[in-house]
């Protein structure tokens, strides 16, 4: 059984008779051949684009970081890492969750970047606020215990 010969210009190699191909597009050009050697040895920018249908070549930019949403992880870290003062330090976790939802508006009004820092921000500030709530009300417990508490060590009984 016999095929149509391919279309488009190319051959089948066993069929007998001329083989021709097409020039190729990006084969080096010769900088010698030029006139302007060497200012103009290398072939210009541009010179050879991709075929048509090709995206080109790198990543797209990335979007824009709302400065606020980095701002908001950054204090709410630092009101977690606050919590090693006798969990005071923990109410600066108010700031960034605060700044976290501030950010997330303005990501979605704006289009831009940074939505896992205002998240992340929002998480760990509201955390950080319940634990100094926590010790706040531990220390308080712990004043009233140690007021009330009798600590003369003397309570009448004879040994």
């Amino acid at each position: 059984m016999s095929y149509p010969p391919p279309s488009g210009g190319w051959h089948d190699p066993s069929t007998p008779g001329p083989q021709s191909s097409p020039p190729d597009p990006y084969a080096p050009a010769d900088p010698y051949a030029t006139a302007g050697y060497p200012p103009n040895a290398y072939p210009q920018p541009g010179a050879y684009p991709p075929p048509a249908g090709y995206p080109g070549y790198g990543y797209p930019p990335a979007p824009k970081q709302n400065g606020l949403a980095i701002a908001a992880m950054v204090v709410s870290i630092i009101g977690a890492l606050g919590l090693c003062g006798y969990g005071l330090g923990g109410y600066i976790g108010v700031v960034g969750a605060i700044l976290g939802h501030v950010s997330r508006k303005q990501i979605r009004e704006r289009g831009e970047g940074g939505e896992g820092f205002a998240t992340a921000g929002i998480i760990v500030g509201w955390i950080a606020t319940v634990l100094a709530v926590l010790a706040t009300i531990a220390i308080v417990i712990f004043i009233v215990w140690a007021a009330n508490h009798d600590t003369s060590g003397f309570d009448g009984t004879t040994y």
